[in-house]
């Protein structure tokens, strides 16, 4: 096939660059896998970024600030009508829809520049997907570099994408003709391996539309655990693994200065072990300091890309305080900004896994241990809570509870992933821990939060083994097995109850939390396994606690 004179092939093309297998044929000039220097160049020229202070890029993503779940849908065809989980997450589009908004969007590209990035997402080569993504925006192009795995001049030169990712921010859908709720649309088609991100520029939508594919394929393709997760690596090359939804903890306690990061957020773990699906962190920001997480400060340099934060008077020191665009802020940066990270993104079988949740009401245990069955009770579970500023119109405690620690981004059904999970952690004797990484001595807005270093000397000593022969106590409540000491936590911390001026009061909020747990899981009644329906709560044989 000739290409049309009129589009101009700029950068490291592959040896047959053309773009017509995504139908952007039209285009007026293609960037191909440009350097970062060379994206970070290019937002600059166009006005759509700064340099910050610390040679971090800054930009600004526009409307959109974060993922819009209700916008997600995946295409309802012979592929998926079985086997995706359909209701609120996956939300279905029919192929024609799809093809009309591909088709308007491919027009509306037409004599305009895009830049073209070829990555991979999973460090595991028997898995991995070979991706193109084309984008509007240099800076998404420099996001991309970052998230996914970089390819070597060789593996660019002879590439054949399995998938293409379009991300148009400027293009607005129409509800009425492309079958939408809104001008923004983030759409996944398993018939054509194609993700459309259309009507907003949030650099956090192409990352988890190809995980949300990886989601889908990896179990029953290859037979992968995937995982919304970090994992690192001790000296003796032992991994941990940590779940937990956004502002828990998750990217703060897996970068540990004493352990080596193999990755901050999507993982697979199959035969051989646990993989990283990303070359880079996509971390938040807010209220970020050197003293608290000297890792992530010192990755903020040049090749990182600052998302939606507020700067100090000189209009380029970032102020990771201001939240006036959104708390939501967010740095992605390559895993080498991180000293020792593993390169490979490969590791072991986890000997531990942390679940990790900020419980805003103040009642559950600091750390306590999981049995096979509560583990996958609480990994159905997946909670949290949000607190009063994370959101418009969260004025009290909220629960969340998302399935896997990552319901969004789950095609299939959410048994499906607890199943393999409970099978691995039989196979390798993983230990399992529930971590609280938010509040102690009274519920938000009374008591306080857990001090990270109580919690990063818990962790320790899970991993290194020093609670394994601690007295354990069963919480009367949640039934949970919790330490009686830990070397560098004060005593205190562990029987929470007594941690409250009012232990009355805990006993009810306590009591609350659980019949929110109790009433959460009735709709996996149905699905559950006899195994993950023992390690549930039981409410009515609670003793000691309120009744009423």
């Amino acid at each position: 096939m000739i290409k049309p004179p009129n589009m101009k092939h700029v950068g490291n093309t592959p040896f047959d660059a053309r773009l017509d297998a995504i139908g952007l044929e039209a285009v007026g000039r293609a960037h191909w896998n440009l350097p970062p220097a060379k994206l970070i160049l290019q937002t600059l020229l166009r006005g759509e970024g700064v340099l910050s202070a610390s040679g971090a890029l800054a930009i600004a993503t526009g409307t959109f600030t974060g993922r819009s779940p209700k916008d997600r849908f995946l295409v309802r065809n012979e592929h998926t009508e079985s086997r995706v989980d359909w209701g609120d997450i996956n939300q279905p589009l029919s192929t024609a829809h799809f093809q009309t908004l591909l088709a308007d969007v491919q027009s509306h590209l037409a004599g305009k520049s895009v830049f073209v990035k070829d990555a991979a997402v999973g460090h595991d080569e028997t898995s991995r997907i070979a991706v193109r993504v084309v984008t509007e925006k240099a800076w998404s192009s420099l996001f991309v570099d970052n998230m996914f795995v970089r390819l070597s001049e060789g593996e660019r030169w002879v590439f054949e994408p399995q998938w293409h990712v379009l991300c148009v921010p400027s293009f607005k859908a129409d509800p009425a003709k492309h079958g939408c709720r809104q001008s923004n649309v983030s759409a996944i088609d398993f018939g054509s391996r194609t993700i459309l991100v259309v009507g907003s520029g949030y650099t956090g939508e192409i990352k988890k539309g190809m995980f949300s594919v990886m989601n889908f394929l990896l179990p029953e393709q290859h037979g992968t655990l995937p995982m919304h997760c970090s994992a690192n690596m001790g000296k003796d090359d032992d991994v941990a693994v940590f779940f937990g939804l956004s502002g828990t903890g998750k990217t703060t306690l897996s970068s540990d200065a004493n352990r080596r990061l193999i990755g901050d957020d999507e993982h697979g773990w199959n035969a051989s072990g646990v993989f990283n699906m990303e070359g880079g962190c996509y971390a938040k920001t807010i209220d970020l300091s050197e003293e608290k997480e000297p890792e992530i400060w010192q990755a903020i340099r040049f090749g990182a890309m600052l998302e939606n934060i507020g700067f100090q008077p000189d209009e380029v020191t970032p102020d990771y305080a201001n939240d006036s665009i959104t708390p939501n802020t967010r740095v992605s940066y390559p895993l080498h900004h991180i000293p020792g990270a593993v390169k490979t993104g490969m590791g072991g079988h986890p000997s531990d896994i942390f679940f990790l949740t900020c419980d805003a009401f103040g009642v559950l245990p600091p750390l306590s241990k999981l049995t096979k069955d509560q583990a996958m009770y609480h990994f159905l579970s997946g909670y949290t809570a949000k607190v009063a500023g994370t959101e418009a119109g969260v004025v009290e405690p909220q629960t969340t509870f998302s399935a896997c620690f990552g319901a969004p981004f789950l095609p299939l059904h959410a048994t499906e992933y607890a199943q393999m999970l409970g099978d691995r952690v039989t196979q390798h004797g993983v230990r399992m821990w529930l971590v609280n990484t938010g509040w102690t001595g009274g519920g938000y807005g009374v008591g306080h939060r857990m001090k990270l270093t109580h919690t990063r000397a818990m962790i320790h000593a899970a991993i290194n083994g020093g609670l394994d022969g601690v007295e354990m106590r069963v919480d009367p409540v949640f039934g949970l097995q919790v330490p009686a000491s830990c070397e560098g936590v004060p005593d205190g911390v562990w029987d929470v109850r007594s941690t409250w001026s009012n232990p009355e009061a805990y006993d009810r909020a306590a009591l609350d939390l659980a019949q929110r747990f109790e009433s959460n899981f009735t709709k996996f009644t149905d699905s559950a396994t006899d195994d993950m329906k023992r390690g549930a709560l039981r409410v009515s044989e609670v003793t000691g606690v309120l009744k009423d």
